[in-house]
């Protein structure tokens, strides 16, 4: 009887331990669930919430980027970057975010074509969610690819400060063994730098000077007219501007670089087996370009910014220049056992700790050495992969067309970046209709900054560069980088109504002025900005 007693007693133990693990932090099956046709790499991201339905949490917290460096960060869910979300393709995303920070937030779903309602830029499509409340974002996760989430509510600071994370949508059709996500970012380490910036963000005087703003304008920073140049406040020594942002020229303050929220040896090594099928997910959350080596292996991109590369070639000890708000997938077979380098190419502080290695399972000698300051060639995505039919081509009819000149100057405030000569809210928009076709010619006439161009709500064909059409796949993109001197010639389709932000990622530059919008004439929305909530889209 005893013995009977004994063994019921064990199975009714084992079937409540097996019903507790069943229930996660998701409340849901899916939240274990391993990826469509792959295997998670979990080891090697930030934690994974599986949709259709999450809840992001605004906080504060601290982290430990590197051994001996631990920094105050914004967080979604105590981590920055905050939790990888992971939804199936043709699955409805609901995302509530619960704000516990002092400041206001919101949510940009960085290069998915939401509705416009859904952007999350304050101001223009909602008002920011305030401390202690709380905001749904419902859309259709309609294409796969590898996104990005981010604040966008003083996204300068906010996102600087570690509110952003990664949004993958998956195919099911798209099987590999192991699909890992690297986000790559740069940080200030000074503590008096930090303190000052969180108390820019966080100042009763900032909220009062911008309670009242019903839109984008008195963007700290930008050319509003009437600027004091003798304003004691319009720079400093310490590169902040009057909002705590650091200014272009002090960008050598980021000293400290990270892969998901680590650096150096805190970066988890990516397993792999022999034969395996892996993908790369890069997304650069930061505000430099990254120069990113894969070592030992021959590697195809298949993607950037979510959207495929036909037919892409095998490439190997070449560098990807990966560039802020920009996103590249790419793909090996684990075909050469061993312990091998991922490392950004570059001479700065702080470079050597963008660094993840490939471990092989069993792999117990490393059969690489970093090469971080070697000189190697960048793919030239103006003639890679194979070419097909492009959806535009240079000289057929379009409806609209806007030429963009990029350059900087200065006013009373400090540097400013420009539009056609003028700042936000003072640049002249780009009205569309729906179902325009539209092309846009973007100059760099600034010498000395790259400007990484993001277009909210579309994606846009590159048809040109410096004057020379495409020769590889049509590249189809949201973020694009323009070196000093250069020219490119895109287009894109007027598919989704709205009034849409179209501005550089380097979020110092658009802090300072380099933001216009595409604007549908035929839009009308129902949103009224409150004249109490402090919106600071930039």
């Amino acid at each position: 009887m005893k013995k009977l007693l004994f063994v019921a007693l064990a199975v009714f133990t084992l079937l409540l331990v097996s019903a507790c693990s069943a229930t996660t932090v998701n409340n849901s099956k899916a939240a274990n669930k391993q990826a469509v046709g792959s295997k998670l790499a979990e080891s090697g991201s930030p934690k994974i919430l599986r949709g259709p339905n999450i809840t992001l949490v605004a906080k504060k917290g601290t982290q430990k980027l590197s051994n001996g460096v631990t920094v105050p960060v914004w967080t979604f869910n105590g981590s920055a970057p905050g939790p990888e979300i992971r939804v199936e393709k043709g699955q409805k995303v609901r995302v509530t975010i619960k704000n516990e920070l002092s400041a206001p937030v919101s949510i940009h779903w960085h290069g998915y074509p939401v509705p416009n309602k859904m952007d999350g830029i304050p101001g223009i499509t909602q008002d920011a969610v305030a401390p202690g409340k709380s905001f749904t974002y419902a859309f259709v996760a309609s294409q796969a690819g590898t996104y990005w989430y981010h604040s966008h509510q003083d996204s300068v600071n906010q996102v600087d400060r570690g509110l952003y994370g990664a949004f993958i949508v998956e195919d099911p059709k798209e099987k590999y063994d192991k699909d890992y996500t690297l986000m790559l970012d740069e940080w200030v380490t000074d503590k008096n730098q930090i303190n000052r910036q969180i108390k820019a963000m966080t100042s009763e005087a900032q909220t009062k000077k911008n309670n009242g703003d019903s839109g984008m304008g008195n963007m700290p920073g930008m050319d509003m007219g009437g600027s004091d140049p003798s304003s004691s406040d319009s720079g400093n020594s310490n590169g902040m501007n009057r909002s705590g942002n650091m200014m272009a020229d002090k960008m050598s303050m980021y000293n400290l670089y990270t892969i998901n929220g680590k650096s150096g040896s805190l970066v988890k090594p990516l397993t792999v087996k022999k034969g395996d099928k892996v993908r790369l997910r890069f997304i650069n959350a930061g505000y430099l370009p990254h120069n990113i080596h894969i070592h030992g292996h021959n590697i195809k991109v298949i993607a950037t910014d979510g959207q495929s590369i036909n037919k892409p070639q095998a490439v190997k000890n070449k560098v990807i220049s990966i560039a802020p708000g920009e996103r590249y997938d790419v793909s090996f077979t684990a075909d050469n056992p061993g312990k091998w380098a991922i490392e950004d190419h570059g001479t700065a502080k702080g470079t050597n700790g963008m660094k993840a290695l490939i471990n092989y399972e069993g792999s117990k000698v490393s059969t690489d050495q970093p090469n971080a300051n070697t000189q190697l060639p960048a793919i030239n995505f103006a003639d890679y992969g194979t070419k097909t039919k492009p959806q535009f081509t240079l000289n057929q009819k379009y409806d609209v067309t806007y030429t963009m000149n990029l350059n900087a100057g200065m006013n009373g405030n400090g540097m400013i970046y420009t539009i056609n000569g003028k700042t936000f809210p003072n640049t002249d928009p780009i009205n569309v209709k729906k179902g325009d076709l539209v092309k846009v010619k973007l100059v760099n006439q600034d010498m000395m900054n790259n400007h990484p161009m993001h277009l909210h709500g579309h994606e846009f064909q590159i048809l040109s560069k410096n004057g020379k059409p495409l020769a590889g796949s049509p590249l189809y993109k949201d973020t694009l980088n323009i070196k000093p001197g250069e020219t490119y010639v895109v287009a894109f389709l007027a598919n989704n109504p709205g009034r849409w932000m179209f501005h550089c990622h380097d979020l110092h530059h658009a802090n300072a002025g380099m933001v216009t919008e595409v604007n549908y004439t035929d839009f009308h929305s129902s949103y009224v900005p409150s004249s109490s909530n402090n919106n600071k889209p930039e």
